[in-house]
């Protein structure tokens, strides 16, 4: 294999074949070129051959100095100054047709994420025996951290970098990149990789580059001496070393194809999806693939079936080659004038695909942008027998390809110039755990139960009502709460009641605790979600949401917890009332929020100037929601026993009054014993729960959004408290 060693653009030396490499003129030359270079004050960078290695340290060669096939030991070349003053990038730097591009070191760069093709990477590593993964990071522009994937049994975090440059940085030894990019951006990315120091390979996987874009790929490679696969391929494989994407689909068919070991023969084909045929052909009738290529079938590829011919001429391992075409342009015809001109030396087996396009009257496009004939000379016959003409074996149909495969190979076997590969057992990928469970192979337990909503078809359900029929039937915001609450669908009137009650509670002024620390957060500049659930924000605490307790609209599970406990029990108001205060607990849902002072005796005048609800300032809340419960629901039972106890609580004060807690919560417990739909187990269980409290809470949260939205759109300024409203002392 021939190696340059490239200064900027331009060639200082070309090395000869590793065979000739050991004689002693050529060390002398080689080490007089390097220290030359080095010495050169207008040489800002330095690239080097196969697998070079510089200790960046010291300065100096790792010895001995490894390339493909040849070991150089330069053990005195110092390059301490040069390194201490300029960048030194070291690369393989290979002409395009002079041998092999890939190797079990190899590394790429994946751009655009895609889990499945990287982790079939990772897989073909572990499957040959890789001591490091192929994949050495990971191009997502915009994103930076890591991916994690699995090598064999551990599992790896991938380096993500949202720049090519950055990934080229951290990465110096990864020298193909693998382009899953759109046609609209891969070959803007693609160019830029290319003029990366470090990328020698290119793999454009896109279909639909335009072809002005690819001419320009093509043109800045063959210059700089870079490979370009693609665009519209599948990419390629180095049997037991290295694999781009998708190449030979899964991992089974690898297997079956035997291509976790190196073979004999080099193959190279317009066609991805046909690659994976022959690649099975292949394996069946010779030892297997060396090295496999799809150039890709678009009219301009950036490689041709001729360049990889003549690179697997120059690959000792590759015995033979076997080159599938189709009919369409003519590139084709440079491997004609190749053999032609005694540059192959290697068996060649050839069909061009596409002879039945004669049958048809007109012109026929096939799949690949390519593959149309434009004239006799692209035809497929007229391919075929240019190839037969000068040398390529050429069978004389696609069902005798295999039979004229297999002979040639018998044929190389027989002369001695092939020795059978050992086979050997590839290592078992571990199954991941999702495919294993659909094959029915494991159980595993899951982690959550779900029985509200499920996301999993082609729309969500809510309680298994799909969200199409939810929007067609016109349910409203009760109807969605009694799916996802309460798993059913509940009448109307009671959906209906569920409305009004979060319509009653949404707000009521800016002067109630929550609504008050909402506003102090908001005005405090911290965001909607901050001033709607509160916590430890800036120099406040416990606002907002969770300010809702028992005090505070928390206290609708209690009401509806305690009435219904004394109303099944069959206490009368005056021992529901007393056992309470015997025990020391308020009767919830009775009395006006605002505290009033112990032993003072308020007139009914004094408590409407107070705004405090009374016997004769009942809240407005209160009066609809049992006006509605008394015409739609068909029991109210829970809400008279509440009324009987509020009439005795009346009694001792006058503000003792049912508040709007107490009402939710006895009428909530009419709405499910009356509809007839909830077990008493079930309706224990809503009340134990605090589903009650979750409607004030739902509600409230609308008015507390309000809130910072209205602090917000005012610009109010940072709240202070008056100190005038502070009691100071000791």
């Amino acid at each position: 294999m021939w190696l340059e060693l490239r200064v900027e653009r331009h060639v200082i030396t070309r090395l000869p074949p590793a065979a000739q490499l050991t004689t002693s003129p050529l060390f002398i030359l080689l080490r007089h070129t390097l220290l030359k270079i080095v010495n050169d004050p207008v040489v800002d960078s330095v690239l080097l051959g196969a697998g070079a290695a510089i200790s960046l340290a010291t300065g100096r060669f790792a010895s001995p100095l490894s390339l493909p096939g040849l070991q150089i030991h330069l053990p005195d070349l110092d390059m301490t100054r040069f390194c201490k003053s300029r960048s030194v990038i070291f690369v393989l730097s290979h002409i395009m047709a002079t041998g092999q591009i890939f190797s079990r070191n190899t590394q790429a760069l994946f751009y655009n994420y895609k889990q499945l093709p990287i982790q079939r990477m990772l897989d073909f590593d572990f499957l040959c025996g890789r001591e490091t993964p192929s994949v050495a990071g990971i191009i997502n522009p915009g994103s930076e951290g890591f991916q994690k994937l699995f090598f064999g049994l551990e599992e790896i975090a991938i380096p993500v970098h949202s720049t090519i440059e950055a990934a080229c940085v951290a990465h110096p030894a990864a020298d193909v990149f693998i382009n899953f990019a759109s046609f609209r951006s891969a070959a803007a990315s693609s160019m830029s990789a290319l003029k990366q120091h470090t990328i020698r390979v290119v793999a454009i996987i896109a279909e639909g580059v335009p072809e002005t874009d690819t001419k320009q790929l093509i043109a800045y490679a063959r210059a700089n001496n870079k490979v370009v696969i693609g665009p519209a391929t599948v990419g390629g494989i180095q049997s037991g070393a290295f694999k781009i994407g998708d190449t030979a689909g899964t991992i089974d068919n690898i297997i079956q194809c035997k291509l976790y070991r190196p073979g004999s023969v080099g193959f190279v084909s317009k066609s991805g999806g046909m690659s994976n045929e022959l690649y099975n052909t292949i394996a069946r009738v010779t030892d297997g693939i060396y090295e496999g290529i799809a150039i890709g079938g678009d009219v301009f590829p950036g490689s041709t079936l001729s360049d990889h011919v003549l690179r697997f001429n120059n690959i000792p391992q590759v015995k033979m080659m076997v080159v599938l075409g189709e009919l369409g342009g003519r590139d084709e015809y440079s491997l004609v004038e190749a053999l032609k001109e005694g540059k192959v030396h290697k068996p060649v087996v050839a069909w061009v695909s596409g002879t039945c396009a004669r049958l048809f009257k007109s012109e026929v496009q096939f799949g690949h942008a390519a593959a149309k004939s434009g004239g006799e000379l692209e035809s497929a016959q007229a391919k075929n027998q240019a190839l037969r003409d000068t040398g390529a074996v050429v069978p004389t149909s696609y069902e005798a390809f295999e039979t004229a495969i297999k002979e040639t190979f018998e044929k190389l076997v027989e002369e001695g110039q092939i020795t059978s590969v050992p086979e050997i057992k590839p290592p078992q990928i571990p199954e991941d755990l999702k495919s294993a469970i659909k094959s029915g192979k494991v159980r595993a337990p899951t982690h959550i139960i779900s029985t509200i909503s499920d996301d999993r078809g082609d729309e969500p359900c809510y309680a298994g009502v799909p969200m199409s029929t939810i929007v067609q039937r016109g349910f409203g915001v009760g109807d969605v709460i009694s799916l996802l609450w309460f798993k059913r669908s509940l009448p109307r009137y009671c959906t209906q009641f569920i409305e009004i009650c979060i319509m009653l509670c949404a707000d009521h002024g800016p002067c109630v605790s929550g609504a008050h620390n909402t506003i102090v957060t908001a005005r405090a500049g911290k965001d909607l979600v901050s001033s709607l659930v509160s916590g430890k924000m800036s120099d406040f605490s416990n606002i907002g949401l969770l300010t809702i307790g028992p005090r505070f609209g928390g206290a609708i599970d209690d009401a509806a917890r305690y009435f219904k406990d004394a109303y099944d029990r069959g206490l009368t108001p005056y021992e529901f009332v007393e056992s309470m205060k015997k025990q020391g607990i308020r009767v919830p849902g009775i009395g006006h929020s605002q505290e009033l002072p112990k032993g003072k005796v308020y007139s009914e005048a004094r408590l409407q100037r107070l705004r405090i609800k009374s016997r004769d300032n009942i809240d407005k809340r209160v009066e609809l929601l049992q006006k509605y419960a008394h015409t739609y629901f068909p029991s109210v039972r829970y809400m008279e026993y509440a009324v009987q106890v509020e009439a005795y609580t009346l009694s001792k004060a006058n503000n003792l009054v049912l508040n709007v807690d107490g009402a939710i919560g006895s009428l909530f417990l009419d709405l499910l014993v009356g509809s007839g739909m909830f077990s008493k187990q079930e309706i224990d269980e809503i009340v134990e729960i605090g589903y009650l409290n979750g409607l004030f809470v739902l509600a409230r949260s609308i008015g507390l959004i309000g809130h910072t939205f209205d602090q917000k759109r005012l610009k109010q300024p940072l709240y202070r408290h008056p100190w005038e409203d502070v009691l100071y002392t000791k």
